[in-house]
């Protein structure tokens, strides 16, 4: 999906039916909504607050009717999956979200730059994915050691730290900068 596209498209669908939503998004639809990507995505991962079930069914029944014209939208294409996220991410991330898209029924605000930051370095520490999405996002050598403490402490494994700061020093020298 192109989410500016079919955010747009559900923002309408919402207010016909007198519906509106404020979440904070991640994942590839904040970045490609950040202007940092332009890939497409297979759904929009919303961490706060829970999705209501009213906000469920119209997101199922949107996905329904844009199939029906052939857009490719799965029925969980707006989700919660994420949301374990806000136990983990640095205090004061609520502070920081900015607005990425305003409608007349959906407000989107992202994770602040240094948070996502987090976010994505950590995918790509933990999962090994995400690699594009973090050089799209050009952090400098500062930010990537601003981040590391943080990314240090999210794992138990006694060779998590040294698996963070080489993944970091890989990223950081494919940007051309030394960590």
């Amino acid at each position: 999906m192109k989410p500016r596209e079919i955010l747009t498209a559900f923002d309408r669908y919402l207010a016909r039916r007198s519906l509106t939503l404020q979440a904070v998004v991640v994942g590839g639809t904040a970045l490609n909504l950040l202007g940092v990507v332009s890939r497409p995505t297979k759904d929009c991962d919303i961490i706060h607050p829970a999705l209501s079930p009213e906000i469920i069914a119209a997101a199922r029944q949107f996905a329904s009717a844009e199939r029906a014209r052939g857009q490719a939208l799965d029925d969980d294409w707006l989700n919660n999956g994420p949301s374990s996220l806000t136990q983990h991410l640095p205090s004061g991330w609520q502070e920081r979200l900015q607005i990425v898209f305003t409608g007349a029924a959906v407000t989107l605000r992202c994770l602040g730059r240094r948070d996502l930051l987090c976010v994505k370095l950590w995918a790509l520490c933990d999962r090994g994915i995400d690699l594009s999405d973090c050089l799209a996002l050009a952090p400098d050598a500062e930010e990537l050691r601003t981040v590391l403490p943080w990314l240090e402490t999210q794992d138990a494994h006694p060779d998590w730290p040294e698996h963070v700061r080489a993944t970091l020093d890989d990223v950081a020298k494919r940007l051309g900068h030394a960590l």
